[in-house]
């Protein structure tokens, strides 16, 4: 995920930046609504965080601006002014969500995931993925492993796919259950362990071994660990 964050509290925004980059979000800052528009010119963002009392051009007219050019991207309100008025303003300018100062982390870093999944990126999903002698064609759900076709659930295929779309990277178990089981709170399930057992039996039955444990850490898929 990919987010913009225009805001000109400067320790806040070190704040957020931090907390999001910990998650694996990619983060780009501006401190004024001048340049935060200049980079959303410039840039694709899979969310854009804008304060509403910015210096030079403020929120409500940015998220006008955004939604004029780029209608699908969403945008978030983060501001101190959390009144009703001052919201109904947010919405009419065509912000997606709004959320008062103070805040909890977790709930921002939550909403923008909500709102990243509901707005997904415009770049086509591949019609086939493949690593080494496993194919997968998105469509049709279909999967081969050294041209033997491999009958998966619906769910051990939502898992392979997510896994393979993030091939060589490593994924943890949060991200794991709420992209591929729409699961958006803590739990101490072991659904995530118990599928990619059932995943691993099928499609390293022969052949090399795709799919790894990265102990205290994830999963993932990959020629190598």
């Amino acid at each position: 995920m990919n987010v913009l964050v225009v805001e000109d509290d400067v320790e806040l925004t070190q704040f957020i930046q931090k907390g999001l980059q910990s998650e694996g979000v990619s983060v780009s800052v501006a401190f004024d609504g001048v340049i935060g528009r200049s980079m959303v010119n410039e840039n694709r963002f899979d969310v854009v965080v804008l304060d509403v009392n910015l210096p030079g051009l403020n929120g409500f007219d940015l998220c006008r601006f955004i939604k004029q050019n780029w209608p699908a991207v969403p945008v978030i309100m983060l501001t101190a002014l959390g009144s009703l008025d001052n919201k109904v303003l947010g919405f009419e300018a065509g912000a997606d969500d709004y959320l008062s100062k103070p805040f909890a982390f977790k709930e921002l870093l939550f909403r923008l995931k909500a709102l990243a999944r509901r707005h997904p990126s415009r770049a086509p999903r591949p019609k086939r993925l493949e690593l080494l002698d496993l194919q997968i064609e998105t469509d049709s759900h279909k999967v081969w492993r050294a041209g033997e076709r491999i009958e998966l659930t619906a769910r051990e295929y939502a898992l392979l796919e997510y896994l393979m779309l993030n091939q060589g990277k490593v994924i943890n178990r949060v991200d794991l259950l709420e992209n591929v089981w729409d699961v958006h709170f803590n739990t101490n399930t072991n659904v995530v362990d118990v599928y990619v057992n059932y995943l691993r039996r099928k499609i390293d039955r022969t052949g090399t071994r795709l799919l790894h444990t990265v102990f205290g850490v994830g999963y993932m898929i990959g020629a190598e660990p």
